[in-house]
């Protein structure tokens, strides 16, 4: 009897797995197929704040505070051979306001930010889109289903899922992307006359 359910649990298993590979895939594909132009843009416009001394605030609450330290790991220290340690700053958690005051402590024009949410940004979360371009900054927002109006970010990247983890799925493959490509971008200014 035990090796049945044994055999029957790595069906189960393997199903379910499956399953969940093709939605992340499916959700992913469509995702940068419809994304491609305007990640690079991005990517473009990233590349020319941190060319310009900018340095990047990260944040998110609940889930997304792993990825939050992750991309600030990716930043500051390259494990490519070559690429450059980029300043990367992880804010405080959003809802009580911690992130909004450190940067308005912190932030300065030329700065970018970066908001992760698996959903629709909440008021506080748009709140401090908005207080950073104002100041100049630079906002890229990466999140779920979201209503766009309202939503004051340079880049916006939607996740056409209400899987919360196909979002943060999608958004870590995202911010990997962006790592790589801002320092495309350096490579390509370093080697221009």
């Amino acid at each position: 009897m035990t090796l049945v359910l044994a055999d029957d649990a790595r069906l189960i298993v393997r199903s379910l797995a499956a399953e969940r590979f093709a939605a992340t895939t499916e959700v992913s594909e469509r995702f940068f197929d419809e994304n491609a132009d305007a990640i690079s843009r991005a990517c473009h416009a990233m590349a020319g704040q941190f060319q310009r001394s900018g340095r990047l605030f990260v944040c998110g609450d609940g889930a997304q505070r792993s990825d939050v330290a992750h991309v600030v790991v990716e930043f500051v220290h390259p494990v490519v051979v070559g690429k450059r340690a980029l300043p990367a700053i992880a804010l405080p958690d959003i809802s009580s306001g911690a992130a909004r005051r450190m940067l308005d402590v912190m932030g300065r024009q030329g700065d970018l930010v970066m908001l992760l949410t698996a959903g629709a940004p909440t008021s506080v979360e748009v709140a401090l889109l908005a207080s950073a371009r104002a100041r100049g900054m630079l906002a890229i927002a990466l999140t779920g289903p979201a209503e766009s109006a309202g939503i004051d970010a340079d880049h916006l990247f939607v996740v056409p899922s209400g899987d919360p983890s196909i979002v943060q799925e999608t958004h870590e493959m995202l911010y990997h992307v962006l790592w790589e490509l801002v320092h495309l971008f350096f490579d390509h200014r370093s080697a221009a006359p």
